[in-house]
């Protein structure tokens, strides 16, 4: 069984996270600006095997698509082209990055470690991830 990675794609960066070898506990794996993702997942997939991405939906409180979709879909459409064998599927991103701060908080961190915009994405990346391993599928 290969790892599932997941994305929380933000306009300059992309936060990564992965799964275990088996699928049962979500890991922050680095954020990265947007340009260097698809050479690091390439990077990535030939020394781990990788069954599938999951990428974040910004959606409004509406469910109205978020104008962040404006840069998340060519991102989508990158990842498909360059991996077509690895299947990519959606998961709800509403509110991830209140939670991952939140868990930042609970965790202990002190603020002036909340204030790295690229840890927040990495803890965002994993909550999209850890709610896709809880829905046992796609929550989109």
């Amino acid at each position: 069984m290969g790892r599932i990675m997941a994305f929380d794609v933000g306009r300059k960066r992309v936060g990564i996270a992965v799964t275990d070898p088996n699928r049962i506990i979500a890991n922050g794996l680095d954020t990265l600006l947007i340009h260097e993702v698809l050479p690091y997942v390439r990077t990535y997939i030939e020394k781990e095997n990788v069954d599938l991405f999951v990428i974040g939906y910004a959606r409004q409180a509406s469910g109205e698509d978020s104008e962040s979709m404006a840069y998340i879909r060519p991102f989508y459409n990158s990842l498909r082209n360059k991996f077509p064998q690895i299947p990519v599927e959606w998961v709800d991103e509403r509110f991830t990055s209140q939670l991952a701060f939140r868990a930042m908080i609970d965790g202990g961190l002190k603020k002036q470690a909340r204030r790295d915009k690229a840890l927040i994405d990495k803890v965002s990346a994993v909550i999209i991830l850890q709610s896709y391993l809880e829905a046992g599928r796609s929550s989109f």
